[in-house]
């Protein structure tokens, strides 16, 4: 077969020998070419990529530590609590602030639930002044106040006799506005004051899980810079940003790995304004606290819950703050202790030392 391109002669036609000798060359230029593409992109992600991501990653960081957008559970009408068997509820929207609206459950103690059907808003806000405790829901990221857990909450608090304020914090459901820990601040700041200008002489307890542990002390030390404070805390699987590294934040898995991230922003909540500095907090705090944690919290570990407790009681005493725990094997996770049998009794015996 070879032979068939060669001449009679034996002699190579010139056309192949241009073709070989184009071959060649092609060969030479071929990697010269494949650098040339690769230091081009590497200017492209040098100069415009890498700039325009560094001005972007506080906003995506936002998103990734509330992540306030997914608004789980799906195809639920927040307008109509009575649809999670909350039937003795009402939903309302509250003003935190200009262009701030706060879409807002208020649950009555499950004893009124026959007197409450039909009643109108001003009933339900009327029933705060009647003596029983009142609890304010500042729940963690992710979600809405319909979230199973949290409905789960607002039935054991409803159940023991008292008042719930469920509220979704700016940019959270059908709230307005975006998640910032100001923003979130001023939320609570303003429903504590919603519910005291309300409640009369009847206790106001701040319950904070997660994400809403760092907006309960927060506010609380916004309220002693106005000589207030709360007649009661609850936190709930408490994070710590002060010990907590990005490897064991709480909110980590939901960070994208970037190549890079820990060089460029070592604490990307700090360069977001997202501190929630709870430790410094509590050593400032003089409310009676309950903190509840589980032993298997997957996000957050169980030593940070009792660093914390250690600070708050150091600050106070042993007999103003406590420490309830929750056997791993019960399997409550982060999310889950709203179902022990044992919390209603511990959260009575909290509202009755108050």
């Amino acid at each position: 077969m070879r032979n068939r391109v060669v001449k009679q002669d034996g002699s190579s036609s010139a056309a192949d020998e241009a073709q070989r000798s184009a071959r060649v060359q092609k060969k030479e230029a071929a990697p010269s070419r494949w650098w040339l593409k690769r230091g081009l992109l590497a200017l492209f992600v040098i100069f415009i990529v890498a700039p325009f991501s560094l001005r972007k990653l506080p906003e995506l960081i936002q998103h990734l530590v509330y992540v306030h957008r997914i608004r789980l559970p799906f195809f639920v009408d927040l307008s109509h609590p009575a649809d999670l068997s909350l039937n003795h509820t009402i939903n309302m929207y509250l003003t935190s602030e200009e262009d701030i609206s706060l879409g807002v459950w208020l649950t009555v103690p499950e004893s009124q639930w026959k007197e409450a059907q039909g009643k109108d808003l001003a009933w339900y806000q009327n029933s705060l002044s009647d003596g029983s405790p009142v609890f304010i829901y500042l729940h963690g990221n992710t979600g809405t106040r319909a979230a199973t857990h949290r409905v789960g909450v607002t039935k054991v608090l409803s159940r023991l006799g008292y008042h719930v304020l469920a509220p979704d914090y700016r940019g959270f459901g059908d709230s307005t506005g975006e998640p910032t820990e100001a923003g979130l601040t001023t939320d609570a700041l303003y429903l504590y004051n919603w519910v005291k200008a309300r409640s009369g002489n009847s206790l106001v307890v701040i319950w904070g899980h997660s994400l809403g542990t760092g907006v309960a002390t927060n506010t609380a030390v916004k309220l002693l810079e106005q000589g207030l404070v709360f007649d009661g805390v609850m936190l709930e699987g408490t994070f710590n940003s002060a010990r907590q590294t990005i490897s064991g934040h709480p909110f980590t898995w939901y960070y994208w790995k970037f190549p890079g991230l820990g060089y460029f922003l070592p604490e990307p909540w700090a360069e977001n304004k997202v501190v929630f500095p709870t430790e410094e907090n509590l050593k400032k705090m003089r409310s009676p606290i309950l903190f509840l944690h589980s032993e298997d919290d997957h996000l957050v570990p169980i030593r940070f819950a009792q660093q914390l407790y250690e600070v708050a009681a150091s600050a106070q005493n042993a007999e103003r703050v406590k420490l309830a725990t929750f056997d791993g094997s019960l399997g409550y996770l982060h999310n889950g202790l709203y179902r022990d049998p044992h919390l209603p009794d511990i959260i009575k015996t909290f509202v009755q030392s108050l």
